[in-house]
């Protein structure tokens, strides 16, 4: 059934991009614009998410300042199991992200109750 409906939603967003689906919406986790409203793009896989789909993160405290360290595992489709054919990479150094593995990102927490999600990099690209 999803696969019959990102077909159609392929077809109406007008073909694929790089093997992906041009499938989008307000803003996703990088600040990125997409097309189609309703829509945001996991970080990690890439794969378009529906409504009612989350990405899996960890937030660290404290909670009360304006840039705080996060973690994205991923999302429905690639953590904690990635479906057939869908690749775990990073969007900063390319490699491959383990099963196990997640992006670094910084959480910004704006004043208007906005907030904004810059990776940083990986699990593999960050170790020291």
């Amino acid at each position: 059934m999803a696969l019959s409906y990102f077909s159609n939603l392929v077809k109406k967003s007008g073909g694929e991009q790089n093997g992906r689906t041009k499938a989008g919406s307000g803003k996703n986790g990088t600040g990125a614009q997409n097309s189609n409203p309703g829509f945001v793009t996991c970080p990690v896989c890439n794969t378009p998410l529906a409504k009612g789909e989350n990405l899996v993160s960890k937030v660290y405290r404290p909670m009360d300042v304006p840039d705080q360290r996060c973690t994205i595992s991923g999302c429905p489709h690639c953590y904690p199991r990635p479906e057939p054919g869908i690749k775990r990479a990073c969007p900063c150094c390319k490699k491959e992200i383990p099963i196990n593995g997640y992006l670094i990102a910084r959480l910004f927490n704006y004043k208007n109750n906005k907030k904004h999600v810059m990776v940083t990099g990986c699990s593999e690209c960050c170790k020291k």
